[in-house]
């Protein structure tokens, strides 16, 4: 059965989606500044600015199947500002670890990204995503055309990143890392059809 979204609706729906994703964000900065976070709020920062972006790039992968099930053709339009949030909240994750733990030394920061690989998994991520999200201007995606969707694949490349970023991060605790990747093997599961069709056009 169909479920019906009035457009009058869309609005205020999304005004809904940019409260939800926006408040979390505002009161962390505002906890840290009035130093609530613990002990630690340096980690607390960088993990929830990072855990907030692979949010977001799972809940933008759930979208299309969640639409197609439940027949709400309108959820596809929340699904670029949802990616465009998560991209947000990577910036952020960046950003924090560039201010806080290496001060803003670039080549410190250049450093840690080639000898850490958890880093460099989380940097590849970030890179492929500020690439998506450039291309996700209205314009720009006119003039891409069908390499815009080709480009916009690597959303599940990305998720995957995040995912392994994640597990290799965290020193002992992985049951939260690994919960993360049965979902993102789930969500890929809904596109079986469409990981099948690659497989079939690659040369061999």
């Amino acid at each position: 059965m169909a479920i019906a979204v009035s457009q009058k609706a869309i609005p205020y729906l999304k005004a809904l989606v940019h409260i939800t994703a926006l408040y979390p964000l505002v009161n962390l900065y505002y906890q840290a500044i009035s130093d609530r976070l613990g002990a630690d709020p340096v980690e607390v920062v960088i993990h929830f600015t990072g855990i907030g972006a692979l949010n977001l790039l799972l809940i933008s992968l759930l979208i299309s199947p969640a639409a197609k099930f439940f027949k709400i053709g309108a959820l596809i339009q929340f699904r670029r500002m949802i990616g465009l949030y998560a991209f947000f909240y990577a910036l952020c994750h960046i950003l924090n670890f560039l201010s806080f733990e290496v001060q803003f030394d670039l080549q410190l920061f250049i450093d840690e990204v080639f000898e850490r690989p958890y880093i460099t998994v989380g940097m590849t991520a970030f890179l492929l995503l500020t690439a998506l999200a450039v291309t996700s201007i209205a314009k720009i995606r006119r003039k891409m055309k069908k390499n815009w969707q080709t480009l916009h694949n690597f959303t599940y490349l990305i998720a995957l990143l995040g995912v392994v970023h994640f597990y290799w991060s965290v020193k002992s605790e992985i049951i939260e890392p690994l919960i993360y990747g049965g979902l993102y093997a789930i969500l890929m599961g809904f596109r079986h059809q469409k990981v099948q069709g690659w497989r079939k056009k690659r040369p061999q």
